[in-house]
């Protein structure tokens, strides 16, 4: 059966294949098959420059055909690589044999055996999984994230203006500016964004159990530890963990997935105000002809963006839990719950960029409503209490909190006639009695 998006188990390989389907690029099989090859082959390339003295009569314009084989990494490659992994039943042997194969036909038979030379499977995996992470992260999450941002500080530029009713506790409180109140979700995404991009793409390298054991016993001479270094930072733009057992100690990733999922918190916070706002008649929603937004009630238009963007966000953060929580814990010097559980790295992040393309969505559908942000704040004058109780203060007025608490707490219906005749009766100069008179609760909105 061919995959579809009808007959897909998950979500992001059917219903939402199109948002991610170049993620696929880098978290399929068969991108962890090419990412494989690419490791061992510059791993190679990196023998023959040392050079090892086997290889000191490779010829470096060879080099070219051998990046060919990872360049030009086809379906068929890696379903040659699986049909081998058929018979070893080993991912990363299979890797190996493939590419002697490859290197059978380049006529370079003699220098097969230096092909995986002391390594162990986790020297590829933990080389090739944290390589293609930073590269999906790089080509395909910052952007949607720089996107989602971009976005958001031009809204707080065109809609700076804005006095709005604040809610503390759901209630009415001092009024804000809308521009300012999605400014926080801006400079919270950046700093968390920030503290993300400083997070290294760690890697290990190093042998069976981390020590270069075989590479050691075979060349003594060699500075195993500073080549591996090398050949992980210089290659492959990684950092080298060292030292480690026979696998990455994740410490890193589960940093970074903890990051991840700290940004995905604050679009989820997001989501809710927004939600929120359009609940309250602050935003109507653009209507696209043809669009249903209920099943029963025609005249519905609902946040349904921001419902499907908290979703995703919500699947995906559950998983970087997981995989944050797990990953930096294995038994002794390896055990197997670190490779199963790595294959699963790009579902979350297909949860994310379904999430945040869903937000920037509900985003790009919204429309001020002005008049509603102006009737709420006329409808509550009790929000200005505090700044005439704060000049009273100034003053040194007697007891001004509790005047104003005696005014406002209480549940009759304060409007600008009632804080106007309030003023009237305080003891203090006209000049004064100006000042108090001319706060609102549309000017009234801080810096």
């Amino acid at each position: 059966m061919n995959l579809t998006q009808l007959n897909a188990i998950s979500p992001i390989d059917g219903r939402y294949r199109n948002k991610i389907s170049k993620l696929s690029n880098y978290f399929s099989e068969e991108a962890l098959i090419k990412y494989r090859v690419r490791v061992e082959i510059e791993y190679f390339i990196a023998l023959c420059e040392i050079p090892l003295p086997q290889l000191a009569d490779f010829n470096a314009d060879l080099f070219v055909d051998l990046r060919k084989i990872y360049l030009d990494f086809s379906t068929t490659d890696a379903q040659k690589i699986k049909d081998i992994e058929h018979i070893t039943n080993h991912d990363v042997k299979a890797v190996e044999y493939f590419i002697k194969e490859k290197f059978d036909a380049l006529g370079l038979q003699q220098f097969k055996e230096f092909i995986h030379f002391g390594l162990t499977s986790q020297d590829i995996n933990n080389t090739a999984i944290p390589l293609s992470i930073k590269e999906a992260i790089n080509d395909i999450f910052v952007p949607h994230l720089h996107e989602v941002i971009q976005k958001l500080q031009s809204l707080a530029i065109e809609w700076k203006d804005i006095s709005m009713l604040a809610r503390t506790h759901g209630q009415p409180a001092s009024p804000t500016r809308l521009g300012k109140e999605i400014d926080v979700f801006v400079v919270r995404l950046q700093e968390q964004f920030n503290l993300f991009n400083n997070i290294p793409n760690a890697a290990k390298f190093g042998g069976a159990t981390g020590n270069f054991n075989a590479h050691k016993v075979a060349y003594k001479n060699i500075d195993w530890k500073a080549f591996g270094s090398k050949f992980v930072q210089e290659k492959l733009g990684l950092k080298h963990s060292f030292p480690t057992t026979q696998i990455e100690h994740y410490d890193h990733l589960a940093a970074l997935f903890d990051a991840l999922k700290r940004m995905n918190t604050i679009i989820i916070d997001l989501d809710r105000d927004f939600w929120t706002y359009v609940s309250m008649d602050y935003f109507k929603q653009k209507i696209k002809a043809g669009e249903v937004g209920s099943s029963a009630m025609p005249h519905k238009v609902n946040p349904i963006d921001f419902e499907n963007s908290e979703g995703n966000l919500g699947i995906a953060n559950a998983i970087f839990e997981h995989l944050s929580a797990k990953l930096p814990i294995s038994r002794l010097q390896r055990d197997l719950t670190d490779s199963t559980v790595l294959r699963n790295v790009g579902v979350p992040i297909g949860h994310t960029i379904i999430g945040f393309t869903a937000t920037l969505k509900g985003l790009n559908k919204l429309l001020l409503n002005k008049p509603k942000f102006e009737q709420d704040l006329e409808n509550n004058w009790a929000v200005v209490a505090e700044a005439i109780q704060t000049i009273l203060r100034r003053e040194a007025y007697p007891n001004p909190y509790e005047a104003l608490k005696g005014l406002t707490r209480t549940n009759e219906k304060i409007n600008q006639k009632v804080i106007a005749n309030f003023i009237d009766t305080l003891e203090v100069t006209s000049e004064i009695k100006e000042e108090l008179k001319a706060i609102t609760p549309s000017n009234y909105t801080g810096i």
